[in-house]
């Protein structure tokens, strides 16, 4: 080891560094499955209180046979407070977050009007979307309604697992043309064609660099170059220029006549579209509920958001909050049987906290009245979510969407945000300047 290494530290590091990088390379080699999802806690938590927010979100079903179909609705708002360092949602796709391309969408609508297309989205806005999704790849997914905005990147809906059972050769996506052609299967569609193409302009450009490689290559031409009386004509010789001519008129030739023959098999064809769809947004809504934050924090220690909020109902049936939404996460309020019957016994799991939301006062509010509740959002998910990070923002202002209901059922939601100020504090009341706990 002395002989390579002028210190014995530096060999341990060379050593360690091998074998760390072997270890990676057998990790991503051997172990190919072993990554799961929850890639949206990656997301800054400002992205997703603050962009889009998704409710009301179904799946048709959680497993289907390769070649089934999945059908995921739902609706999302674009929260007002949009963050000022996004571009605004001028171009937004609707798509879907999925592990590779194990399901394919076969179908996607906002509002009713074909997704095919960006489209221009409202901010304060709802909007109603469908994706229909086929089987593709056999596994266990997780599966995610996603907008795409152009600057701003994925926003992405909750998620849940679905499982796509089956053989994955027996995938296939049938459509039919404009022109009343049947293509059986897309997928492998002109797959023939695209082989061909990639292997001829290959097998030229290994002809080109064989040409060139057939000689020496480094010592004779530096010394051509360099050495005084170097003779740099037989750097490139008349054979080779004669050589280059034919290889570029033939290439011309070739790009010229497969046009052609392209062309005269498929005399129809339609270049792809790049304008955007025009969707307009559900009917406004006025919200039944004023919602004013005269205070709101985060207990660090206890992992529980705290709002002091004054509600005013300005409608004309009761209204009794029984919801708060907020990063996909639904804090439901026990107490509001209403809510309650909202949830699908399908819905994931890891987005339904189980504390739920204590709320100090959970009588209706009366058409008309006024009254300051405190509201508490108590769960690990803060932490396990990643949401308790935004504390560490330079603008760390919590965005989510309060659900109302009336005595029949009837459902409101209203805008809620303010600032999400960290509270060092635990259950024995031990702070900084108290750290012994107890009264003080």
């Amino acid at each position: 080891m002395r002989t390579f290494c002028f210190h014995e530290s530096s060999c341990v590091r060379v050593v360690l560094s091998a074998a760390a990088a072997i270890m990676q390379i057998g990790i991503l080699i051997f172990v190919p499955d072993a990554a799961l999802a929850h890639g949206e806690r990656n997301q800054e938590p400002f992205l997703r209180m603050r962009t889009a927010h998704f409710y009301d979100v179904k799946w048709s079903t959680n497993e289907t046979p390769v070649n089934g179909e999945i059908v995921v609705t739902g609706k999302f708002r674009l929260f007002p407070i949009w963050p000022v360092n996004l571009p605004l949602p001028e171009a937004a796709f609707l798509g879907n977050g999925t592990p590779g391309p194990v399901l394919a969408r076969t179908e996607s609508y906002i509002n009713g009007v074909p997704a095919i297309q960006s489209t221009k989205l409202e901010l304060n806005r709802d909007y109603e979307f469908k994706t229909v999704l086929k089987g593709r790849v056999p596994g266990h997914h997780h599966v995610h309604p996603m907008i795409n905005v152009m600057g701003a990147g994925p926003l992405l809906g909750p998620g849940n697992w679905l499982t796509v059972t089956g053989n994955e050769s027996d995938f296939k996506l049938s459509i039919k043309t404009l022109s009343g052609e049947t293509i059986d299967n897309l997928e492998t569609w002109g797959l023939g064609r695209v082989f061909f193409w990639h292997g001829l302009w290959v097998a030229i450009a290994i002809v080109w660099l064989v040409w060139w490689l057939r000689r020496p290559l480094l010592l004779p031409r530096f010394r051509a170059l360099t050495e005084k009386g170097g003779d740099r004509s037989q750097l490139v010789t008349s054979t080779d220029r004669l050589f280059g001519a034919g290889l570029l008129v033939a290439t011309i030739l070739i790009v010229f006549f497969g046009f052609q023959a392209t062309d005269t098999a498929y005399p129809r064809t339609v270049p792809l579209q790049g304008s955007r769809a025009t969707v307009e947004p559900l009917p406004e809504v006025p919200e039944q509920v004023k919602v004013a934050v005269n205070k709101s924090n985060y207990d660090v220690p206890g992992r529980s958001l705290r709002m002091n909020v004054t509600l005013t109902n300005n409608g004309s049936s009761s209204a009794q909050l029984g919801e708060l939404l907020t990063s996909n996460q639904r804090f439901i309020n026990h107490e509001v049987s209403q809510a309650m019957a909202t949830v699908d016994p399908n819905y994931p799991k890891e987005l339904l906290p189980p504390n739920g939301l204590k709320v100090s006062d959970s009588r209706p509010l009366k058409p008309g009245e006024t009254k300051t509740v405190d509201i508490e959002a108590a769960d690990a998910a803060w932490e396990t979510e990643r949401l308790s990070s935004l504390i560490n923002d330079p603008d760390n202002t919590l965005g989510g969407l309060l659900f109302f209901y009336d005595e029949h059922g009837k459902r409101t939601i209203s805008n809620v945000s303010g600032p999400m100020v960290p509270v060092f504090t635990d259950p024995d009341n031990r702070t900084a300047e108290n750290p012994t706990g107890g009264a003080g």
